[in-house]
């Protein structure tokens, strides 16, 4: 009788290793294939177009206040140092595509200024931030 009753009790035990290790191992595919944008960190007052394009795959936003400050990955940076930002954010993550989002205020140079050092860094596909109108 105390045979039986011991082979009852073993087999009511559940091994969960197999299923927390399949748990961990999705979590580590999730965290590795995510994929983070890098926003400007302020808003600005696009300008309105009638023909706007959504564009994919672009994750890093540089942003032109009306001002003349400039913001890239929530910070405001030197416009001199555009370039080398880019350049850093590029070597943490390739992106196609890098949006402007100048502020309908902002002077031309500037905007122009800022396109060039993006290009510098190696960017070939620049795009302006619009609103659809």
């Amino acid at each position: 009788m105390a045979r039986k009753e011991r082979e009852q009790g073993e087999d009511a035990a559940i091994d969960m290793t197999p299923m927390l290790d399949i748990v961990f191992i999705m979590l580590i595919f999730f965290i590795v294939t995510t994929s983070f944008i890098k926003e400007a960190g302020i808003e600005v007052n696009k300008p309105t177009a009638k023909t706007v394009v959504e564009k994919k795959g672009a994750n890093i936003f540089v942003a032109i206040t009306a001002d003349g400050d400039v913001w890239l990955d929530k910070r405001q940076i030197d416009p001199g140092a555009v370039r080398a930002n880019v350049e850093r954010l590029l070597a943490e993550q390739a992106s196609e595509v890098v949006i402007v989002q100048a502020d309908e205020d902002a002077e031309h140079g500037k905007v122009v200024d800022v396109m060039d050092q993006i290009k510098a860094a190696g960017v070939n596909r620049i795009a302006v931030a619009a609103i659809g109108g």
